[in-house]
């Protein structure tokens, strides 16, 4: 049984579904967009796309490196710029999603590092 294989799927299967959330609740996540940053909900449906398209790039492996790369950083962007802010104005909820997002960000970065370009 390759543990690593399987390991990657849980990672993955999890980014298609998140990304298939953004659509199917825009309007509920339009609220977590930085009230500075314009556009609104455009930003839920990007980042809906984008984590689908990470999902594909992985599974078909077609730029599967830069895919998880860029999953990386933006899981990190959330991090910085919705879940920090967050954790300032006192939400407590924030805490665990820097957390998860941080360490959804390392294990995308080192799927990145094991794939070849």
């Amino acid at each position: 049984m390759n543990l690593g294989a399987i390991g990657k799927y849980l990672f993955m299967v999890p980014m298609l579904v998140f990304g298939l959330f953004h659509f199917m609740g825009a309007n509920d996540m339009k609220g977590m967009v930085p009230s500075w940053l314009p556009g609104g909900i455009f930003w839920v449906y990007l980042t809906g796309l984008a984590l689908v398209l990470s999902f594909m790039a992985f599974v078909m492996n077609k730029k599967a490196k830069l895919a998880m790369t860029l999953l990386g950083l933006m899981l990190l962007v959330f991090v910085f710029f919705i879940h920090l802010p967050g954790l300032m104005g006192g939400n407590e909820m924030s805490m665990p999603m820097i957390l998860k997002d941080t360490a959804l960000a390392g294990a995308a970065f080192m799927l990145s590092g094991m794939m070849k370009e």
